[in-house]
């Protein structure tokens, strides 16, 4: 991924923050011929893990359906990349200075290069299955006790491939204003928290990129 250099990493955690904060990321495949294979899905870090400041050298989890043919790419061509993104603002030149402006839009990215290996048998693809919900309904202020629901766990994993993805590469991209004056960020993000298309979340990271800067 090419990334202008005013918008490259800005330090610390923030590649490891966006993959944790946004685990549905795209996955793709190259085949022997033809186009890219692509699926959207859950990729989580497991629990326990730190990767510090960086994603090279962690192994992550997924799962898709076994009815998507993508996973049968796996042992014959196992690089695969791994796109995860924030939500995306559109920037409006009204909250610049006057003048002649160009709109733009703001977002961040991670891409992940690495290897990906099935997991087989029952336990593994459970434990895939329960660390991801456990991930995802962290997020919410009212959890989910999936306890009762195991038994139907256990009934739904054959329908599914659990894989690890052992990552060797990243590249990141985060594009949030930084080339403009702290008065237009500052507006930019009461934008994306108060105006009519509302990214509060961007807005969030935009203040954590603040910090650092």
């Amino acid at each position: 991924m090419y990334s202008y250099p005013k918008f490259t990493h800005p330090g610390g955690d923030a590649a490891v923050r966006l993959v944790r904060e946004n685990p549905f990321a795209v996955l793709v495949s190259s085949p022997e011929s033809g186009p890219p294979v692509a699926t959207h899905l859950p990729v989580i870090i497991p629990a326990g893990t730190d990767p510090g400041e960086s994603l090279e050298g962690v192994t992550l989890l997924g799962h898709m359906g076994r009815a998507n043919p993508h996973w049968k790419m796996f042992a014959e061509r196992p690089d695969v990349l791994l796109v995860f993104s924030s939500s995306h603002g559109y920037i409006s030149p009204t909250l610049y200075e006057p003048g002649p402006n160009a709109p733009t839009l703001d977002y961040a990215a991670v891409h992940l290069t690495g290897t990906v290996e099935i997991i087989e048998g029952t336990a593994g693809k459970l434990d895939v299955v329960e660390q991801t919900v456990a991930t995802l309904e962290s997020m919410r202020p009212d959890q989910w006790d999936p306890a009762d629901s195991r038994e139907l766990f256990a009934k739904i994993v054959p329908a599914i491939t659990a894989f690890r993805v052992h990552v060797t590469g990243e590249d990141f991209m985060f594009k949030l204003s930084q080339n403009q004056p702290e008065e237009v960020r500052a507006r930019i993000r009461a934008d994306l928290r108060e105006g009519p298309h509302r990214h509060p979340r961007l807005a969030d990271l935009m203040d954590r990129i603040e910090e650092v800067r």
